[in-house]
């Protein structure tokens, strides 16, 4: 059996990364391919463990903060996880993988955001991962106020209607988000033939049929 397909998506939240995960993910079904998704951190039982105290905003309180070294090291404890027991499994059965989010959110967030620097991050992924890298990377990239904006508003809307915090990166400045925009930029100039840029802020529907055309030929072009 072929081995299967490792698409990620990443950009900020607010960037419509998962809405055109989801979309992609009913295309691809529809096709008639199976699909497995999953988000980083989570997708796994001790995933969720380690994304409530990474993005809960009270563990800035409860836990008197979160060291950014410590921050980088769960991160990681995270993805070695998903990867032993979700990605690579559906990869050997021949699956396609959609994950949002993996190791150049770390480049971007712990890294250029919280001032680790790309080097530590990329030696992390070799030590934890193995270097193990997505066949496919879409990055969204519209403009970084308006990411933020729905961002902002959208985990509000989850806490007063879920009970669920996910705003703990949410509340770092604009400094912070300006330093991890420019890593994701600087990540696709480094990488073009794995990391494509969608710097487009037309509509969602728009946005899916460049994503779906973009994985359409990068399955193709694998597929004997």
């Amino acid at each position: 059996m072929r081995r299967g397909f490792f698409i990620t998506f990443e950009g900020l939240d607010g960037s419509g990364k998962t809405t055109q995960l989801r979309r992609l993910e009913a295309a691809l079904t529809a096709e008639g391919r199976t699909v497995v998704s999953l988000r980083q951190p989570g997708g796994t039982a001790l995933g969720d463990r380690i994304r409530a105290v990474l993005l809960d905003s009270r563990s800035e309180t409860e836990l008197g903060g979160i060291a950014p070294e410590a921050e980088m090291a769960l991160m990681f404890a995270d993805r070695a996880q998903s990867l032993g027991q979700v990605i690579q499994p559906a990869l050997a059965a021949g699956s396609v993988v959609l994950c949002d989010r993996y190791t150049d959110s770390s480049e971007a967030y712990q890294g250029a955001g919280r001032g680790l620097g790309s080097e530590r991050i990329l030696a992390m992924h070799q030590a934890v991962c193995n270097g193990f890298q997505p066949d496919l990377t879409v990055l969204l990239l519209p403009p970084l106020a308006g990411s933020l904006l729905r961002a902002r508003h959208r985990n509000d809307r989850q806490q007063a209607t879920q009970g669920v915090n996910e705003n703990r990166f949410e509340r770092e400045g604009d400094a912070f988000y300006e330093r991890v925009y420019a890593q994701y930029q600087a990540i696709a100039a480094r990488e073009p033939q794995r990391v494509v840029a969608i710097a487009d802020e037309a509509g969602i529907g728009v946005i899916h049929k460049i994503v779906v055309r973009i994985v359409r030929e990068r399955i193709l072009a694998m597929t004997p």
